[in-house]
C-alpha cells in the first residue's frame, strides 16, 4: 500500500498552497493534480472544459490520478472536483490518507476572487454568481468530500503555514509519514 497524502476541498480552499509546504516538511514530491491533467493535455483547464466538456475533462483527471497513484508517495493537491467519482474516491482509500481542508463560502468565494490566475485558468461551473455558486457545489460535495476524507480541516481563518503545520503534526502523530 503506497501511502500519499490526497488534500481535497473545493477551490480556494488552500489546497496548492498547503501542499507545497506540507511536501517540504515531509521530504516528498508534491503533485497538483490539475497541473498534471493540464500537461498531460497540452491544454488549460478551460480549454479542456471547453473542447471536451466537464465529462472529458473528469475522464483526464481520473487518467492522472490512476497514474499518479501508482508513483512514490507524494503530497498531491487533488482538484475540487476529483472527489466527484467514486472510482476516485476508491483510490484515495487505496494508496493514501485524504486530509478534507474546509472553508466558509464566503471565505473561499474572497479568495477565488483575489485569485486573478486561478479564475482565468478555471471555468465556472454553473451559471450562478460565484458565491451561489460556491454554496451549491459544496452542498453537492460536502457528503462525498467527506466520504473521502479521513480528517478535515477548517482553513477559513487560519494561515497556510498554520493548515501546513497541523496537517504535519496529524501525519506525524497518526504515523500517516
Amino acid at each position: 500500500m503506497l501511502n500519499h497524502l490526497y488534500l481535497t476541498g473545493y477551490r480556494g480552499t488552500g489546497k496548492t498552497s498547503v501542499g507545497t509546504l506540507v511536501a517540504a516538511a515531509m521530504g516528498r514530491e508534491m503533485i497538483d493534480l490539475d497541473a498534471r491533467v493540464q500537461a498531460h493535455a497540452g491544454r488549460s483547464i478551460r480549454e479542456i472544459f471547453q473542447d471536451s466538456g466537464e465529462t472529458g475533462f473528469r475522464d483526464l483527471e481520473s487518467e492522472m490520478l490512476r497514474v499518479v497513484a501508482a508513483e512514490s508517495p507524494a503530497v498531491v493537491s487533488l482538484g475540487g472536483g476529483a472527489i466527484l467519482r467514486a472510482e476516485n474516491r476508491a483510490i484515495l482509500r487505496a494508496s493514501g490518507n485524504c486530509i478534507w481542508l474546509v472553508a466558509t463560502a464566503e471565505t473561499l468565494a474572497n479568495r477565488i476572487a483575489a485569485d486573478v490566475a486561478t479564475t482565468a485558468n478555471r471555468p465556472a461551473l454553473t451559471s450562478l454568481g460565484v458565491l451561489d455558486e460556491i454554496r451549491q457545489m459544496l452542498e453537492t460535495r460536502q457528503p462525498l468530500y467527506a466520504d473521502a476524507a479521513d480528517l478535515s480541516i477548517d482553513t477559513s481563518a487560519k494561515s497556510i503555514k498554520q493548515v501546513s503545520d497541523e496537517i504535519v503534526r496529524v501525519c506525524r502523530d497518526r504515523s500517516w509519514c
